[in-house]
């Protein structure tokens, strides 16, 4: 072991910097681990996991650059569980949860704490939350939309240990397992989690042995001061005032209706107070409880901020939050039906919250990304009898946001995930479950418009072979479009928006809402995502920049004509100057009217 530190209250920076890079580098280790060890496709290809690390407090000392609606809500659900058991923590114990009364996110989302004990003394905790495949509940991959309590949704898990002092509880893990479809990859799954949480917990010792307990916690108040300075800094550069966002959410067909979502923004110093003001709960699944509101928030914030690392608790430090009065939509209480809430209407208020900062700061505006709109697989597999359940998340990958600089990313999204979820190879996929993915990529015309245009966002087509399956629709993006920024407008709204579509024999069914139905072998489920919004005037976005995206099959040539004031040859691409320059002049008179 290395000579403890002198002066413990110090750390010398380049020993912040290793100790700093190991913490980062035990986090990768982790998520490297669910990916290689994973049975479900929403682990091994999807990467629908996140990882963080706490301190004995407990604090988030490093959350990875994972997935958003994950971190933030593991913040106040840590100290719900440690809470909860109080001082019957002990050496050896690993500690399960998904229960959003728990502040949780929501019931599919299942994370894993284990206590890091060093000298008989807790000093961190190694943590890993996944989103499994099936909870169990009367519908395959828990998304129900029929439900109208949280009962009806699938199998809660307060806080419960798992391995108590070192010994696997069999009994619980039985009782969990007994209760979820496709016992094999859940049961795969939570295997993966726990060797994420011992190998993050087995790196953290190695630091303590090097460094010592004095060292370390040192080494982590200066990282979470360091992102306490950064998050301060960018407030204080906005004027103290009060600042308004709302975004509407998409009546999803039970005759709800629009509903809005307000945000507050009170800026004073270097502090800043977010209040949320939502309609009442609803008896459908898009209800959100404290937890993953707070990811929500925690999101729409750090889109704004683009702070630099380190990422951790420090950064919300200077930021108080005001959820609104309890049985709320965004601060929902039992028995409120909740499983679609990580997308739908984490979105919408992650929208609102960054609305409320750029009006504050309108120079970092940004166009929103595309939400969620996917869907969800099961059925029986003919070759082996046993039944199969996912999460299609190749099917949610919509569109980025453009900027005031540059294009939106195609494939990128949807905004839930900002970036961190992967699609997985065609191959495995088809391998792992008895289908065939006839199409996979990026939808035409689907980017919003502007002088920088919208990221692409996908469709995926997929048949079941010799079996009915069951197709699960989630989220929204299919009524109202992905909100673009300064100034852009799209001519041809519909084509924006996501949609399920069934091939039937003889007939083509679009569905834009959520639902459940079947198909049958030799009909098809086409699933489209929406795309990122537009950043400014499309009319200015230059000539050959638009002719490249009608020649990559981004944009029609109806579209450049109708949305971008491009007149080009239906045969040749050829653009007609002297027509496109009369068009755009006209749709630049006209914006400047309007």
């Amino acid at each position: 072991m290395t000579q403890a530190n002198p002066n413990p209250s110090r750390v010398d920076p380049i020993t912040l910097a290793v100790i700093r890079g190991a913490l980062e580098t035990t986090q990768r280790e982790m998520t490297l681990t669910l990916e290689k060890t994973g049975r479900s496709s929403v682990f091994n290809l999807a990467h629908d996991y996140s990882n963080a690390l706490f301190d004995h407090l407990p604090e988030m000392i490093l959350q990875g650059q994972d997935i958003p609606i994950h971190l933030g809500s593991l913040i106040p659900a840590m100290k719900a569980v440690a809470g909860y058991f109080g001082d019957d923590i002990h050496e050896g114990d690993v500690i399960y949860h998904n229960d959003p009364a728990y502040q949780g996110s929501h019931i599919l989302d299942c994370c894993m704490y284990k206590p890091v004990f060093y000298q008989g003394e807790l000093v961190f905790w190694t943590v890993c939350k996944g989103h499994l495949t099936d909870i169990g509940g009367p519908v395959p991959a828990g998304y129900n939309p029929a439900a109208k309590e949280i009962y009806a949704e699938g199998l809660r898990i307060p806080p419960v240990k798992l391995w108590d002092k070192g010994r696997r509880r069999d009994d619980v893990v039985n009782l969990l397992l007994s209760n979820m479809r496709a016992r094999r990859d859940q049961e795969g799954d939570l295997n993966a989690q726990f060797g994420a949480c011992r190998v993050g917990e087995r790196n953290m010792i190695a630091l303590l042995d090097k460094y010592g307990v004095s060292t370390m916690r040192a080494a982590i108040a200066e990282l979470k001061d360091m992102a306490d300075r950064h998050m301060r800094s960018l407030i204080r550069s906005i004027p103290d005032g009060v600042y308004h966002g709302e975004a509407v959410l998409e009546d999803a067909g039970h005759g709800l209706g629009a509903l809005t979502i307000r945000t507050t923004a009170t800026v004073l110093d270097d502090t800043v107070h977010i209040r949320v003001d939502s309609p009442p709960q609803v008896p459908y699944f898009i209800n959100s409880y404290a937890g993953n509101s707070m990811s929500g928030i925690y999101l729409g914030l750090m889109m704004f901020a683009q702070v630099p690392p380190p990422y951790n608790e420090g950064l919300y430090r200077c930021v108080s939050v005001d959820l609104g009065p309890k049985g709320t939509l965004c601060n929902a209480m039992e028995p409120a039906p909740h499983v679609n809430c990580t997308t739908t209407p984490m979105e919408t208020l992650t929208d609102a919250v960054r609305m409320a900062f750029e009006a504050a700061a309108p120079e970092r505006v940004t166009a929103s990304w595309g939400h969620a709109s996917g869907i969800n697989i099961a059925g029986i597999n003919p070759a082996t009898g046993e039944q199969y359940v996912t999460m299609v998340l190749a099917s949610i990958i919509s569109g980025a946001g453009a900027t005031r600089y540059m294009d939106g990313w195609h494939a990128c999204g949807p905004l839930c995930c900002f970036g961190a979820l992967s699609s997985g190879d065609i191959e495995l996929l088809e391998y792992a479950y008895p289908i065939i993915i006839h199409r996979y990529g990026l939808q035409q015309d689907s980017g919003g418009a502007g002088r920088y245009r919208g990221g692409s966002g996908t469709v995926w087509e997929v048949e079941p072979i010799g079996h009915e399956m069951t197709i699960i629709a989630f989220g929204e993006g299919r009524q109202i479009g992905t909100m673009g920024a300064a100034g852009a407008v799209d001519a041809l709204p519909e084509r924006k928006l996501g949609r399920l579509e069934i091939d039937k024999p003889g007939e083509r069914i679009v569905h834009r809402q959520n639902v459940m139905t079947t198909i049958q072998p030799g009909e098809r489920a086409r699933n489209v995502n929406p795309g990122g919004g537009g950043y400014g005037l499309p009319w200015q976005r230059p000539v050959g920049e638009v002719l490249r995206d009608v020649q990559n099959g981004l944009i029609s040539i109806d579209a450049a004509q109708h949305e971008y004031g491009v007149m080009l040859d239906h045969c040749s691409q050829q653009v007609d100057a002297a027509a496109t320059a009369s068009l755009r002049e006209r749709m630049n008179q006209q914006g400047v009217q309007a």
